[in-house]
């Protein structure tokens, strides 16, 4: 009587498509894009850059648009959206053109204080020496 020989898969096939797999998904993964909506000329000045860790809440101001974490808002958007926040120590990023009058500064200020987000900072770009 004739002996079997014991099954063994092929390990050249299975690696071509683990290979092809990981292939795929790192050319389909989406790797996070900062969260900006609006083209705006910041101000210059000469302050350190600030390094912040937590998630964080992006707002930008131009003299026609406002957006919201990478979203074109209007104002009572942007209140119900910050209504809805709750961890009021959350870093709030501010990005403003430097040709946005102050009037609508103030509006966006005074919302962010109403609902006691106060950890702020104002975003410039680096003023050439």
């Amino acid at each position: 009587m004739r002996r079997r020989e014991p099954l063994v898969p092929e390990m050249t096939p299975l690696i071509d498509v683990v290979f092809i797999l990981i292939i795929f998904f790192i050319v389909t993964s989406i790797f996070k894009k900062e969260e900006l909506a609006l083209l705006l000329n910041l101000p210059s000045s000469s302050a350190k850059k600030l390094d912040i860790e937590k998630e964080q809440i992006t707002i930008e101001l131009s003299e026609a648009q406002l957006a919201f974490r990478g979203e074109e808002v209007t104002l009572e958007m942007l209140e119900e959206a910050l209504k809805k926040i709750e961890d009021k120590k959350r870093a709030v990023i501010v990005r403003i053109d430097e040709e946005v009058i102050y009037k609508r500064i103030v509006q966006v200020l005074d919302m962010l204080q109403t609902y006691e987000l106060n950890n702020l900072a104002l975003v410039t770009k680096k003023k050439d020496q």
